[in-house]
């Protein structure tokens, strides 16, 4: 009898020879290393974005040039022949599906620095590992025309998820609500927060100061190293696709998502529910 394991490997295996006939000339780098092909296939099949696939290559390969590729790179290897049926497959594997892919735009820099940062790479190992409640991940999902924004903040561990409503997109009202919300919580989930590096959390010695917890900066460009909140977002998006205007949308809408995330199983924490895993951490302490 095949196992899924069997069935698995033998679509991986499939999809590497269609691709190594199609790509006779090695045209490009995930097509000339089949290692790298195999994980970047694995990694679409396990639902995983191109930029966090690219991300955990830096983290399991640093010193292997051939496992090192960037997530735009990957991007274009999808979108190479978007009619072709491999790719069309590879397509529907991403989390956001589109037939054609426009170039990013770069980033303007703004000149504006974030003082009195801690990045990432200083954050203590115990909180990568994910075994203490309190360490948080946190960003900003934008609303139509730019011109409406929510705060959401996800507890690593449990994947407990606030959802904030903001008035303004500035470091003051972030600074106000999310310490506001973060207070509401028992002091054992206030321990830290990971951001990136939006100048809205200029003022994180505010939210330091007010909570006491500790707040780390992600590298730019690398929303996978706040993989947890990212795709809590894309979990929110369900409810409030692109487009949505956050400022027509009521309080209560915003708890009742919140609810229905903190209420839902979840595979990666043995199907409780985020609810149940901050209930048991309060037991714990009591």
């Amino acid at each position: 009898m095949q196992t899924d394991r069997d069935k698995y490997s033998a679509e991986l295996a499939h999809w590497c020879a269609k691709d190594d006939y199609l790509n006779k000339r090695n045209i490009d780098k995930i097509s000339k290393y089949p290692r790298l092909r195999i994980y970047v296939y694995r990694g679409l099949l396990s639902q995983w974005t191109p930029e966090q696939i690219a991300g955990r290559l830096k983290e399991e390969f640093p010193n292997d040039p051939i496992m090192s590729i960037s997530h735009e790179s990957i991007y274009r290897y999808i979108y190479a022949k978007p009619q072709a049926s491999l790719n069309k497959k590879l397509i529907k594997l991403l989390v956001r599906k589109k037939t054609r892919r426009r170039p990013s735009k770069k980033r303007r820099r703004t000149g504006s620095k974030i003082l009195n940062q801690v990045s990432i790479d200083l954050r203590p190992e115990h909180i990568n590992l994910r075994n203490e409640i309190g360490h948080w991940e946190g960003d900003l999902m934008i609303g139509k025309d730019q011109k409406s924004a929510i705060g959401t903040i996800v507890e690593r561990k449990s994947r407990y998820t606030l959802i904030i409503k903001l008035k303004a997109r500035n470091s003051k009202e972030i600074a106000k609500m999310f310490s506001k919300e973060l207070n509401k919580l028992d002091p054992i989930f206030k321990k830290s927060m990971t951001y990136d590096n939006g100048i809205e959390m200029a003022r994180h010695e505010t939210i330091t100061k007010k909570t006491g917890m500790k707040i780390y900066f992600a590298h730019p460009y690398s929303s996978w190293e706040r993989g947890t909140n990212e795709n809590t977002n894309g979990l929110i998006r369900r409810y409030l696709p692109k487009g949505t205007d956050f400022n027509k949308i009521d309080l209560n809408t915003f708890i009742e998502i919140q609810e229905k995330l903190n209420n839902r199983p979840r595979k990666i924490i043995g199907f409780k529910t985020p609810n149940e895993v901050m209930i048991k951490e309060l037991k714990i302490v009591a």
